[in-house]
């Protein structure tokens, strides 16, 4: 079993064993409602004695895990993190954690996460640690990339929740992977002449929901067909988790003058090893002739080749849309030949970007 003095130091935060002294906090966190403490945690005030004295040492004494407090330099408990389903047999256990809502966003839960991971290492004989955490609970998921964690696959509607099932990503952290988190292209805003272009959000919806249901938009692009505000929120969620996985970013591109959303753009297919990526964007209809979506290209290739150090930038466009080709013909772009019945039988004209084609 786990010990039952750990004590793990990271920068910011003690990761150590509930006790007695936590008394009067945990009956504040209990009072307040709030939810991150580890499962089976009291309800009620009463019994905040007996699970400090023993109901959260159950896990660690039947071997397979342990609760831990996170405590601040003030020694103040601002979160919780437990290793559980540990098969010592198979070397393997499963981390969680929860962080107190005051204390959110500070990077308190990837601290730990990489803290205790790497005490598991090198002071056990386990090999691989898991991280599970819900599909659409963006913040875990940046947690587990950043821990170095590797996206594994998901499990449909593994998670029963108060709202219903959801979808479940497994992550794993072996020991001989690298401590690094994995490649993914930063949250960056970038400006144009004209336009800034900032990772989308959910204030893009609407301006997403109307560019994706607009005719010319249906007939010259892969959206979904009837597009709506749901298949809009459905992107905005998709776009950050692709980011998460390494495999594309996306920006909504608003006027300067105005802040009106006018483009969005994204990168897509990233190949690491090779140091490309594809471009795609589709223009709001209240936009169109204005040159805004060459100009959005045209900011992020500059901003892929030059910060990120990129080498190569695909375009492709149907063979029956000439103002998307006459886009990537403004912004530099080369032609190199067709791929014929790319895009739902449609032949697509192959265009490419490389840092010496920037003007």
């Amino acid at each position: 079993m786990f010990d039952a003095d750990v004590k793990v130091v990271t920068p910011r935060l003690t990761l150590r064993p509930f006790g007695p002294a936590d008394a009067a906090r945990i009956r504040s966190i209990v009072e307040s409602g709030v939810r991150f403490l580890p499962p089976r945690a009291p309800a009620h005030v009463a019994g905040v004695p007996h699970w400090l004295e023993t109901g959260v040492h159950e896990l660690r004494e039947s071997g397979q895990g342990t609760h831990l407090a996170m405590a601040d330099a003030e020694g103040r408990i601002v979160g919780a993190i437990s290793l559980f389903k540990t098969s010592w047999g198979a070397g393997t256990t499963e981390v969680g954690y929860g962080v107190h809502p005051l204390h959110r966003g500070r990077g308190y839960a990837t601290e730990a996460v990489r803290g205790l991971t790497a005490w598991v290492f090198a002071t056990t004989d386990l090999r691989r640690v898991d991280l599970t955490a819900n599909l659409d609970n963006l913040a875990s998921l940046r947690v587990a990339q950043k821990s170095g964690f590797t996206w594994e696959g998901v499990l449909r509607e593994a998670s029963l929740e108060d709202d219903g099932p959801h979808d479940l990503v497994v992550f794993g952290l072996l020991r001989e992977d690298g401590r690094t988190p994995a490649e993914t292209l930063p949250r960056a805003e970038l400006r144009t002449p004209r336009l800034l272009l900032r990772p989308l959000s959910e204030a893009d919806v609407p301006g997403l929901a109307a560019t994706g249901a607009d005719s010319l938009t249906q007939a010259r692009t892969g959206v979904p067909r009837g597009y709506t505000e749901a298949d809009a929120r459905a992107f905005v969620a998709v776009a950050e988790r692709m980011r998460v996985r390494g495999e594309g970013i996306a920006w909504a591109a608003v006027e300067l003058d105005g802040c009106r959303f006018a483009v969005n753009v994204d990168l897509r297919d990233v190949d690491w090893r090779n140091e490309s990526a594809e471009v795609g964007y589709m223009t709001a209809p209240w936009a169109r002739g204005n040159g805004y979506a060459g100009e959005a290209v045209l900011g992020v290739a500059r901003w892929l080749f030059e910060v990120q150090r990129f080498q190569r930038l695909v375009l492709r466009a149907a063979v029956s849309n000439p103002a998307s080709q006459r886009v990537a013909e403004k912004a530099g772009f080369v032609r190199e030949g067709v791929a014929r019945n790319a895009l739902r039988g449609e032949d697509l004209v192959v265009y490419s970007l490389v840092p010496s084609d920037l003007p």
